[in-house]
């Protein structure tokens, strides 16, 4: 990750928990605070229980999490601490449905940058228009 470091202890998770603010879908939930201390990184922590499936499971889900991230960590504000949570529904879901889960989410917390989201959506309207 090119922008990001990773959420590894329990207080800091706890603490973006605690403090932060949360949405959630039918395949994840996001916890969002912003970090006073690295102003120009983002901390990813990802949490996949149990209840999702066994240790083959649960570790596919959190590449899936992170590979979605990583590959859309440019269109996220700087300077949070992010939580991803998955819910036991994300166990078969292809790497598109928690890429567009973790995207929703990220546009509900009003953490997409503005100008990646305009840029994405005019190349969108202007591929569609130019091939018909």
């Amino acid at each position: 990750m090119e922008y990001s470091d990773s959420l590894k202890k329990n207080n800091e998770f706890q603490r973006v928990y605690r403090k932060g603010t949360s949405q959630a879908n039918r395949y994840l939930v996001m916890y969002v605070l912003e970090n006073h201390d690295r102003h120009m990184e983002n901390r990813l922590g990802i949490s996949v229980s149990k209840k999702v499936g066994n240790s083959v499971v649960r570790h596919r889900v959190t590449r899936l999490i992170r590979e979605s991230y990583r590959l859309n960590e440019r269109s996220f504000r700087q300077g949070l601490d992010i939580v991803v949570v998955a819910r036991p529904n994300a166990k078969d879901r292809t790497y598109q449905e928690i890429e567009s889960a973790l995207m929703h989410l990220a546009g509900r917390m009003k953490i997409r940058r503005e100008a990646e989201v305009h840029s994405e959506e005019s190349e969108n309207g202007s591929g569609q228009a130019g091939e018909q």
